[in-house]
């Protein structure tokens, strides 16, 4: 791709991503949305190869829906209560449309397939924005919505996000597709604790890109893309492999290491709300998730 085309692109998908998080009007919430999409399109597809050009349809279409959606539940909140406001979301099927077309937009379950097939047909630098800066402008109107969202919703997608996401990564050996379910697990955590603590919301979801850049950017810069070249990643570089181990052993939430903290956190608070079973619920089904981490950690090892 063109270098000026490229820069201007991604010029614009900054810019979608700043007037989101940065409305409080719908409809300019929708435009950011809006860019924001249509700015990493030709980023996605820029490779010429069926498959990224499948990747790129296929993500379209579901920003698009989930675009959709969220213009018609905005315009049909304005209808009844005569306001733009984003915090303002008074009428009944507003907040769980919203929440469907968000959690669409994140990729969480049951609205989940397309993302591990998105990212696998993309190359690596390109799932590292799929899963970091795309997330940011539907978690940021998240935050704007949280105390007004369906509990009950969030609850369900949060649990079902965290189990779906630790029993298929069990069977991946591709590393963008086991990187795209670690993505759904870390926002299944995220979603339990939105209408409980914003500020623990925040916090999570800073852990979250701290952690998965770095472990990107190993795979950028040793070309690892499957289980198997982790194996031979000691023998090219003996600190970025030590780095992979204690970034998946974070990931996993292994303590002391810092991705222990925002679960724990998490745990706590809920915890004190006397969400007793969903803390519960949320700890068993995230011992899958921590068993692929640990496999991974195993093959990174072999050949120490």
């Amino acid at each position: 791709m063109n270098p000026f085309i490229l820069s201007m692109m991604i010029s614009n998908l900054a810019l979608g991503t700043i007037i989101t998080a940065a409305s409080y009007h719908w409809f300019m919430a929708w435009i950011g949305l809006e860019m924001n999409t249509l700015a990493i399109i030709p980023i996605l597809a820029k490779q010429h190869h069926p498959r990224a050009t499948e990747a790129a349809t296929k993500y379209f279409i579901i920003q698009m829906t989930a675009s959709s959606i969220i213009l018609f539940s905005s315009i049909f909140n304005a209808y009844h209560t005569g306001t733009w406001d984003i915090t303002q979301l008074t009428t009944h099927p507003t907040p769980s449309l919203l929440t469907i077309a968000l959690a669409m937009k994140l990729g969480l379950v049951p609205m989940h397939f397309w993302l591990p097939e998105v990212m696998q047909g993309v190359n690596t630098m390109t799932a590292l924005i799929i899963t970091t800066w795309q997330k940011l402008p539907p978690m940021f109107l998240l935050y704007l919505t949280a105390n007004q969202l369906p509990m009950v919703i969030l609850l369900l997608l949060a649990i079902s996000s965290t189990l779906i996401s630790g029993w298929s990564g069990l069977n991946q050996t591709q590393l963008r597709k086991i990187m795209a379910y670690s993505s759904i697990g870390h926002l299944g955590w995220m979603f339990a604790i939105l209408s409980t603590s914003q500020k623990l919301l925040l916090f999570t979801l800073t852990m979250y890109l701290l952690m998965t850049i770095p472990i990107f950017l190993i795979f950028i810069s040793s070309t690892t893309k499957t289980i198997k070249d982790l194996g031979m990643l000691w023998t090219t570089s003996p600190t970025s492999c030590t780095m992979t181990m204690v970034i998946f052993m974070a990931l996993g939430g292994l303590p002391p290491l810092s991705g222990f903290l925002p679960k724990w956190l998490i745990l706590e608070e809920l915890t004190t709300n006397h969400l007793i079973p969903l803390a519960t619920m949320l700890t068993l089904t995230s011992l899958l998730s921590l068993m692929f981490y640990m496999r991974l950690t195993y093959t990174t090892t072999l050949t120490v």
